[in-house]
């Protein structure tokens, strides 16, 4: 080789060299964006891809279509226990503190991803800080700001004052405190500040956690109804004739924002994941595969605990997958951790067991029941303990039920009657109710 190709191939080296580093953007382009929506009060039976009769939504069709829905995903049956459940990826009995109060010594999902290099945003309701009330019930005890939770930017309802969740909202933000917006809606509001948040973060990677206000009651006017711009908020009203506009409502929202990240061309490299936080409102009565099932928010049955689940994740999650395996609230955080390639400090840190490779094809053992400890320390509600699978349950205090056979749990069995296998089954609830107590 001469001097002069010499030359030519070591300046060709150093300069094609250094950009084949990973800089720290294009290793942060490797990890996925992550969205995570989750209904208020929506059970399984509300949407359209689980064999809904009384409610439109294409979106979420769509989304389990091209993805992944979980048959049987369970929450706890009300909306503090579920959401700390969540966001810690453990069970209530270590570190629910009591309602509408998320303790402030914990880590979330937004400290860990926070760490793991994501810009992180919760957007919607809150409700985790506590009113005077709240604290009180709680023994004094108070709960945390969105800040403090592991989240770069927010704009929320309910966080120090209450105020109106949809029409006329009351919505904290980031850095601009607490404002009202006369005539607007909402859920309207939450969406806006998603897409802005995505648009200002398409080149990094990003976490949003969208606690919906919808389909909470009250039961009122969307902006798709008429009737929504002389609304008088002022008038307390709680027509269910109004929950299936909600519905439609919610779902168009979720469309807006997957939406949205094919407008920035970021949607092969986001995984979106809806949920409902409990079961649906105790008011509503919905029919669903040639039956009519009531909700059951508040209480332990299917009705309060079944909730929908959808991945979608395209080019990465195969289309049209119905997953019939167990998932409990508990598994989002480990979950999402390993979608983002971030290890948890301790195996202690979580009672969950990740589902991600069940999203990406890879080996799993799927779970073989799921836990519930509810004691939410408000309303009527009783203290319970049990454990699941999908047919069999056993509560910590002896009741067993088919809720395969018996949703509403109706006729608890004599367990000592039981054949060979059920007992086996029997004695595996057993050890776990003996082994995750308080």
């Amino acid at each position: 080789m001469n001097f002069m190709n010499y030359l030519n191939w070591t300046l060709f080296f150093l300069l094609i060299l250094p950009s084949c580093k990973e800089s720290p953007h294009s290793d942060s382009k490797k990890k996925p964006n992550i969205i995570l929506i989750m209904a208020d009060d929506l059970g399984y039976e509300t949407l359209g891809t689980y064999g809904s009769e009384d409610y439109q939504t294409p979106n979420l069709d769509k989304l389990a279509a091209e993805g992944m829905r979980f048959e049987n995903c369970y929450s706890t049956p009300l909306c503090t226990p579920s959401r700390v459940q969540l966001m810690t990826g453990k069970y209530n009995f270590r570190n629910y503190i009591g309602f509408g109060l998320l303790n402030p010594g914990e880590k979330t999902f937004g400290h860990y991803l926070q760490k793991a290099g994501y810009k992180t945003s919760v957007v919607g309701k809150w409700q985790l800080l506590g009113n005077d009330h709240q604290r009180e019930l709680a023994g004094g005890k108070v709960g945390t700001w969105p800040a403090d939770a592991g989240f770069d930017d927010y704009c929320l309802w309910q966080v120090d004052q209450r105020g109106s969740r949809y029409k006329d909202p009351l919505l904290t933000r980031k850095g601009q405190g607490t404002s009202k917006f006369p005539g607007a809606y909402g859920p309207d509001k939450f969406v806006d500040h998603i897409e802005a948040f995505m648009e200002s973060n398409k080149e990094n990677p990003f976490f949003v956690y969208y606690p919906m206000v919808l389909t909470h009651d009250p039961f009122v006017p969307t902006p798709d109804q008429m009737e929504f711009e002389h609304f008088d908020t002022s008038i307390k009203t709680n027509d269910t004739t109004y929950f299936r506009h909600m519905v439609t409502y919610m779902d168009k929202l979720v469309g807006r924002i997957a939406g949205k990240a094919d407008d920035l061309g970021i949607r092969e490299n986001t995984l979106i994941l809806f949920i409902g936080d409990n079961g649906t409102d105790r008011k509503v009565i919905s029919r669903h595969k040639g039956l009519k099932i009531k909700g059951h928010k508040g209480y332990t049955t299917e009705g309060g605990t079944h909730v929908p689940f959808i991945a979608n994740w395209k080019g990465t999650i195969q289309p049209g997958q119905s997953n019939p395996n167990l998932i409990d609230f508990t598994d989002f955080l480990p979950s999402l951790l390993q979608a983002a390639g971030a290890e948890i400090q301790q195996p202690s840190n979580t009672d969950g067991i990740s589902f991600f490779p069940q999203l990406t094809g890879e080996q799993y053992k799927p779970r073989d029941w799921v836990f519930c400890d509810y004691n939410p320390h408000w309303g009527k509600f009783q203290p319970a303990r049990y454990v699941q699978n999908t047919r069999w349950k056993l509560y910590a205090s002896g009741e067993f039920y088919d809720i395969l056979n018996d949703r509403e749990e109706t006729t608890p069995l004599n367990t000592e009657t039981q054949p060979e296998e059920v007992r086996e089954l029997l004695d595996q609830f057993k050890s776990v109710l003996n082994n995750l107590k308080p």
